[in-house]
């Protein structure tokens, strides 16, 4: 049996797990769900010490001045939050279309978008990684033309499945390059919303450094160039997860940054990260924070003497 057939078989067997798991999970209630991960978070929390450290790591950087109980407490409950929303993913993309749409209780801020669109502009909707994008996926797909990046997962049979859960609603994917890119500026220039998610952390030469949270994070620079072709509005939007007794999302697109228009990309970027801590303040414990958003330092960029000094996470390049 070859390599090739081996990694092949194993992909597959892992995507039929992976499939089976959403469908069971898809019949669930959110709140439901949302129980269930209170429940397995201590065993997350012992199993995927990476996650752990880094959520703590990044908490610590963003709130030096948060006390330890505190600091403890937000680790805890934004690990939870994090398996929500890998539970809540069958949910998403495989449940019962009017079950979602009666899950999300509350839309905020929808006037942004439609002014915009009133006015003949195309609408950029700032995604972080924050409560269920999945779900806000759903929503914009379901309400105006929406289109979105997209960058097929690492265990290939599982590609169909997402992208029939992200385009069930009209959503149109596009790649991550420079296609993807010409697509996007289309849809906009026919006055439609397109997504973009803030918070990742691009290859060298697609980014400047930018303030997150008082230390330099570097930030793509796509969101300056689209707007500088197409004059769109940028809006914020996040899917924010209910956790008393009646659960589902709550739906708040805030107004971003005027600094996101400047043509100096590296205003625009700030305010990009500014528009991202503005999503989070509505509910901290709600943000991705095991990702390594601050991975890269301005001296690895230059190679400089020093740079690995600067580095928050302790490994070269992760």
């Amino acid at each position: 049996m070859t390599d090739s057939h081996t990694v092949s078989l194993k992909a597959r067997l892992q995507a039929r797990l992976i499939h089976g798991l959403w469908n069971a999970l898809a019949r669930w209630r959110p709140h439901t769900l949302w129980r269930l991960s209170r429940c397995l978070e201590p065993l997350y929390r012992t199993l995927a010490p990476r996650e752990r450290r880094v959520t703590r790591v990044n908490l610590k950087a963003a709130y030096p001045d948060m006390d330890k109980a505190t600091h403890r407490r937000l680790t805890r409950d934004s690990l939870t939050h994090s398996i929500a929303t890998i539970m809540e993913l069958g949910f998403a993309w495989i449940g019962e279309a009017g079950k979602v749409e009666t899950a999300i209780h509350a839309v905020h801020g929808r006037e942004l978008l439609d002014d915009a669109r009133a006015s003949g502009r195309g609408v950029i909707v700032l995604a972080p990684h924050f409560g269920n994008w999945e779900v806000l996926n759903f929503w914009l797909s379901s309400h105006f033309p929406f289109t979105a990046m997209y960058e097929p997962p690492k265990i290939a049979p599982l590609d169909p499945v997402i992208r029939t859960g992200r385009e069930r609603k009209g959503a149109a994917l596009v790649p991550t390059n420079s296609r993807g890119v010409a697509a996007l500026l289309k849809a906009l220039k026919r006055c439609e919303a397109v997504g973009i998610l803030p918070d990742q952390v691009p290859s060298w030469g697609s980014g400047v450094f930018a303030d997150f949270f008082g230390r330099p994070a570097y930030t793509a620079t796509l969101l300056p160039k689209l707007v500088a072709r197409t004059d769109a509005r940028v809006v914020v939007g996040v899917a924010c997860r209910k956790t008393d007794t009646t659960g589902g999302f709550e739906i708040h697109f805030l107004r971003a940054d005027e600094r996101v228009y400047d043509p100096d990309e590296t205003v625009s970027a700030a305010g990009v990260n500014a528009c991202v801590e503005a999503a989070i303040a509505l509910d901290p414990a709600q943000y991705q924070w095991e990702y390594k958003r601050f991975r890269r330092t301005p001296g690895q960029q230059e190679n400089a003497p020093g740079w690995q000094k600067q580095r928050l996470y302790g490994d070269k390049h992760r």
